[in-house]
């Protein structure tokens, strides 16, 4: 994978270069492409995912799907701005470091969507950002399968091994829930929102992680439900 960073008007485009480029034909590296409005216009908006932000699903070409993240604030810090950040240097933005640290990953084989490009708009001292990511066709979120009973036990065995895997590479992710973890429909596991996440030594995090999406179950589940599945899940992480 490729990754080159380019400047247009305000904005800044870090891209895969074997994804995204300016040849005729193909959509234009531009601020705009990272707006809803650019893909309303082209008619191309085939879907919505639920969640902060609204992340849209976008029909590029006629086998392929991206989508559209822009980051939002939330909790407390929403209240003073909603998709404002304050600017510290294009490589400490969400967008550029969310999508450097999914390009290694991604480079190293474990299974997490196809970075595309990450947009950064800086506004003096602030900046607004968007990361640009191939859909996983026909996945759903190992949240939906587990309310409808569609989760079996070689399935969180699976989940379990995946989440080793990422551990074993590093990745401390911050919010492992059963949202973010999509399931297709071959049954494999995929890990998906980098944001936040980064790699890091062996340590007590990663017991954190795993109690994060235990935590997460509970959400979806009643116990003692939960409590068995994630049961099931840390058997394919230890074994």
């Amino acid at each position: 994978m490729r990754l080159a960073a380019l400047r247009q008007k305000n904005g800044l485009i870090l891209h895969d270069a074997d994804s995204l480029c300016d040849t005729p034909g193909t959509h234009q590296m531009d601020p705009a492409l990272f707006t809803a409005e650019y893909w309303r216009e082209q008619g191309l908006i085939v879907g919505e995912a639920p969640g902060r932000g609204s992340s849209l699903f976008l029909q590029v070409t006629p086998t392929e799907q991206w989508v559209l993240r822009p980051y939002c604030r939330g909790g407390m810090a929403a209240k003073l701005s909603e998709k404002r950040y304050l600017w510290t240097g294009a490589e400490r933005t969400r967008a550029f470091r969310e999508l450097r640290l999914t390009a290694a990953l991604f480079e190293q084989g474990l299974p997490v969507p196809r970075p595309v490009a990450g947009c950064v708009t800086r506004y003096g001292l602030t900046y607004e950002a968007a990361l640009i990511t191939v859909r996983i066709t026909g996945a759903k979120a190992l949240a939906e399968l587990l309310v409808n009973d569609q989760a079996d036990e070689a399935l969180l065995h699976r989940v379990g091994g995946m989440i080793r895997r990422f551990h074993q590479a590093g990745l401390d992710h911050v919010d492992l829930n059963a949202r973010n973890i999509l399931v297709d429909p071959s049954g494999a596991p995929w890990l998906i929102d980098l944001d936040r996440c980064r790699l890091r030594a062996a340590g007590e995090w990663q017991e954190g992680n795993l109690a994060r999406l235990e935590r997460s179950l509970g959400k979806f589940l009643a116990k003692p439900s939960s409590v068995e599945l994630m049961g099931r899940i840390l058997q394919g992480y230890r074994y």
